[in-house]
């Protein structure tokens, strides 16, 4: 019999979106036999809390899972910080974690393959996580795949892949001073300036420092052919989105098999996201893109970015 894994569920101010992901939650059969932990955090300033209050007055009347469970922040603690914390309470008790943030839409099947992915490699040392978002449509893909790339919008863990987290960003710049372009999936993901903002201050993120923790342990995230959740938040209402075109527009409408596969990563699957961070950076001339790489490259040798 199916153990389902808890949800860890991340709200801020924006209720509209909430609704969207919980009423996506329950459009899964799963969610009846699932706990759901909702996280709310405090209000940044006196412009959120109106937002944050109405925030909390629905997510106080979410009923249709086998338990809901809400943890209301008093203060504002940041995203990173928030997200770290409600994870490592879920996990501490569970063991294992399906988390998704207020901006998404989840697939009516997301919970069957997290979970489904959750029970197969749980014991597969070199599968850290499982993601749901696919950035296009590639029919030459198989039913699911790995890469060493991990993308958070709808994922599950386990605590030995949670464990793997190093929150220490000038350790994990060292570490990836010239492995830059792997990290950054052939050059253009933007993960490697990510974690730069994030030691300087600029960003508070969890993803990025979760991600270089998992890539420098070599470890593999498991991925759906079609893309199990959507982002909903590219509105500019997020706090770290911004308006933009960056999200697709479609979701699996049957279950995605997880079958038996190689744990390995797969190559063309790489150059499909490769060809998708590839098309943002497009945009900028190639004398601007060579002087970046250049000046990158200096700094990353002269040991600059990880001071």
């Amino acid at each position: 019999m199916m153990t389902y894994a808890p949800i860890a569920l991340f709200t801020y101010s924006r209720p509209d979106h909430t609704r969207q992901a919980v009423e996506s939650l329950l459009r899964n059969a799963e969610s009846q036999d699932s706990d759901l932990f909702v996280f709310s955090d405090g209000p940044k300033t006196e412009a959120k809390v109106a937002g944050v209050e109405e925030n909390r007055k629905y997510i106080r009347a979410i009923t249709g899972f086998h338990s809901v469970t809400i943890v209301e922040r008093e203060t504002n603690w940041g995203l990173a910080r928030s997200l770290i914390a409600g994870i490592s309470e879920v996990i501490g008790r569970y063991g294992r974690v399906i988390v998704v943030e207020d901006d998404l839409v989840l697939s009516p099947y997301f919970l069957k393959f997290m979970n489904e992915g959750l029970e197969k490699y749980q014991d597969d040392e070199m599968v850290a996580a499982i993601s749901a978002f696919l950035p296009a449509q590639a029919p030459v893909l198989p039913s699911t795949f790995f890469l060493r790339y991990f993308h958070c919008w709808g994922w599950a863990t386990w605590k030995r892949g949670w464990d793997l987290l190093n929150t220490d960003s000038k350790y994990l710049l060292r570490k990836l001073r010239m492995r830059k372009k792997a990290f950054d999936v052939g050059g253009n993901a933007g993960a490697y300036g990510n974690l730069y903002c994030q030691k300087v201050g600029l960003v508070d993120s969890w993803w990025v420092l979760l991600y270089a923790s998992f890539f420098l342990a070599g470890k593999l995230t498991l991925y759906p052919s079609e893309s199990l959740a959507q982002n909903n938040g590219m509105d500019g209402s997020g706090t770290h989105c911004v308006e933009e075109s960056y999200k697709n527009n479609f979701l699996a409408t049957a279950p995605v098999k997880v079958n038996n596969i190689l744990v390995e990563e797969n190559e063309v699957a790489y150059c499909l996201f490769k060809k998708e961070f590839d098309s943002r950076a497009d945009d900028m001339p190639i004398l601007s893109r060579l002087y970046q790489r250049i000046k990158s490259f200096i700094r990353r040798l002269l040991y600059i970015d990880c001071r």
